[in-house]
């Protein structure tokens, strides 16, 4: 976005170099705490981008429009920012992201401060500029989002780019095991899969290998039991983190005894 620059090296976005100005116009950006004057209404504040993109009085109302009625601020659009919650200041800030239709949109936290339907949202629209052909870049300390949204996905440890890939790829693909989730009308006297399994509630959850899938089919059928659901367990991008996070400090460590 050239607010901060580099000590070496260089960047391309469409082909172009960053500092090729003309470039800029084809990017939607939003910063992790977008700042907008607090006195203006989320309609005056989308207007005023607007006029940044050569667009017509007619052409900004209807973008406008649209734009608050995506991000969910359609009957919040006359009231000052001022009153706003921080989720819907940064919906706002999404809004005027997306508003000129870029190619390239860069989102920096965009669910930061959001409540679950404000997360939904979203995520919804990120997917909705997916399949409109946009390039989506968004950071996020949100694992399943990214593992959720993503394509390719790059892992910063350290200050360090520690793997780059679709999230299939970066993981491992085999199998953890399986998950049962089940419910018992009663609990039978001899039913061995109880023993593995922990109780939330009026569910049961057992993990096991994929090899006594079946016959734990088989044991629940007998006690009459009800599945809710059966998944399978792989690893997750978290963990792929985590285990990176582990490696480094067990390094750091090791320097740092070598070192005394």
């Amino acid at each position: 976005m050239r607010l901060i620059f580099p000590t070496s090296g260089g960047a391309r976005i469409l082909g172009k170099s960053i500092n090729d100005v003309s470039v800029h116009g084809s990017i939607g950006y939003l910063p992790e705490q977008p700042y907008f004057y607090d006195y203006l209404t989320a309609h005056e504040v989308l207007d005023y981008f607007a006029r940044f993109h050569g667009l017509t009085a007619n052409d900004r109302r209807a973008r406008v429009e649209g734009m608050l009625k995506k991000v969910g601020l359609e009957s919040a659009k006359k009231i000052q920012l001022r009153k706003y919650s921080k989720g819907m200041l940064q919906r706002v800030g999404l809004a005027q992201a997306i508003l000129h239709r870029p190619q390239v949109v860069v989102l920096d936290e965009p669910m930061s401060g959001l409540d679950p339907l404000g997360r939904r949202e979203v995520r919804d629209i990120i997917l909705e500029l997916k399949r409109e052909g946009r390039t989506v870049l968004f950071s996020t300390h949100v694992l399943s989002d990214a593992e959720m949204l993503c394509d390719r996905v790059g892992v910063i440890v350290g200050g360090k780019l520690r793997g780059v890939g679709m999230p299939g790829e970066l993981m491992e693909i085999k199998s953890h095991g399986m998950e049962i989730l089940f419910e018992l009308p009663n609990e039978p006297s001899n039913f061995p899969l109880l023993a593995k399994a922990a109780r939330t509630g009026e569910r049961y959850r057992v993990q096991l290998p994929e090899a006594e899938l079946y016959d734990a089919f088989d044991q629940l059928k007998a006690a009459g039991a009800r599945i809710s659901s059966v998944t399978q367990l792989k690893p997750t991008l978290e963990e792929f983190f985590m285990n990176l996070v582990e490696a480094d400090r067990a390094q750091a460590a090791a320097v740092e005894v070598s070192g005394k």
